[in-house]
């Protein structure tokens, strides 16, 4: 596999020598501290590092990539994508636009990105992202020359972000059960996209959406529910939250198969696989959601739940990852494109495989 991401060693030295120090107990994370516990005469190296040393940041997140697919090679894998936002106080910020996030559940001042993980039983690790512009951001031309967006970097809702990263994944070799996540990202990009690459996927739904049973008569997804009789309903507990274990009811929803494109169905005009709503019921609160299931083959209720019960652990991942994010994100220049996109290499390097993160970038410095 290729090295040289760097034009100068010494720009992916420094890089490696960032990250340990970001690593190191200090009161203040900064240029400035870190160059002096660094033993730099100043932090002149480190923002140069941050904001005009040269390296090619698209080889760098597909390096970090294949050293997190060598890692996972023999352990099954789910990826998932999920959206933080970092809240800004200017819209001078790349990106940064009064919009929803999702991650904070609330319409504010946000500097929005889609992250993919590879989520194992015993793993989470992040291995893209993707900034989200919102589409008068995209549009404003003066914006965008002066956060250097450059000029290819077209419009992408976050359904269209988050199938790309998938692609981009599978098209590196990692081997993948499917992809899980939420409601935002059902759209039909990536019903659409995931399926076109032979994997299945397990997406939210919202509570009216709209299923047709198996006489074709359509119903919302909450009413479908009082067809199931008490004994289809399995128990399964997916594992711990922050409120302890979680236990949840699960239910199959008798539907016709989903309304997938016609690239994803077989010779005869049906789906091939298996294609359907579950049903999720809390065991105290009776609270229920409705995940959108669909898989190229036959698959159980057991299986797909393990699948879905996979998207909760990039949530764990943030939570522990955000202390050493901000490290990075809040004292360095992600008002501009090229820095975040250096500062999220940074942060996916936290975790990439079972290497430390400072010997990832001593690698990409070879």
């Amino acid at each position: 596999m290729g090295r040289g991401c760097f034009a100068r060693r010494e720009a992916g030295a420094t890089a490696a020598e960032l990250v340990a120090g970001l690593l190191l107990e200090v009161d203040t994370r900064n240029c400035w501290t870190l160059a002096r516990v660094l033993g730099y005469p100043g932090p002149h190296g480190l923002q140069h590092l941050l904001s005009r040393a040269r390296f090619d940041h698209e080889r760098t997140r597909q390096e970090i990539a294949c050293l997190v697919i060598d890692e996972l090679a023999d352990q099954s894998v789910v990826l998932v994508a999920d959206e933080t936002g970092d809240a800004k106080s200017s819209t001078d910020c790349v990106g940064a636009g009064r919009q929803y996030s999702g991650a904070v559940g609330g319409v504010g001042l946000w500097q929005v990105a889609v992250h993919l993980a590879a989520v194992t039983a015993t793993t989470k690790v992040i291995i893209d992202r993707a900034l989200y512009l919102p589409a008068d951001r995209a549009a404003d031309e003066e914006r965008r020359e002066v956060a250097g967006v450059p000029e290819e970097i077209a419009v992408a809702t976050k359904p269209q972000q988050a199938p790309a990263m998938v692609t981009d994944a599978f098209a590196a070799g990692l081997k993948t059960r499917g992809f899980a996540d939420d409601e935002v990202y059902r759209g039909r990009e990536l019903r659409r996209g995931i399926p076109a690459l032979g994997l299945g996927y397990t997406v939210g739904i919202a509570a009216t959406y709209q299923v047709i049973d198996g006489t074709g008569r359509r119903w919302e997804a909450r009413k479908m529910i009082n067809k199931v009789r008490p004994g289809q309903w399995i128990r399964r507990q997916p594992g711990h939250g922050t409120k302890g274990t979680r236990a949840y009811d699960w239910a199959w929803l008798d539907v016709r198969p989903d309304d997938a494109p016609d690239e994803n169905e077989n010779r005869n005009g049906k789906e091939a696989g298996t294609s359907v709503p579950v049903a999720r019921r809390h065991r105290y609160t009776g609270e229920v959601s409705y995940p959108r299931c669909r898989a190229p083959g036959d698959v159980s209720l057991g299986t797909l739940v393990e699948v879905i019960c996979r998207k909760w652990r990039i949530e764990e991942t943030f939570q522990l990852s955000i202390p050493w994010k901000r490290r990075v994100l809040f004292y360095a220049a992600s008002a501009l494109w090229w820095p975040w996109q250096r500062c999220c290499l940074i942060f996916c390097s936290n975790s990439a495989g079972g290497s430390p993160p400072a010997r990832v970038w001593r690698r990409l410095a070879l």
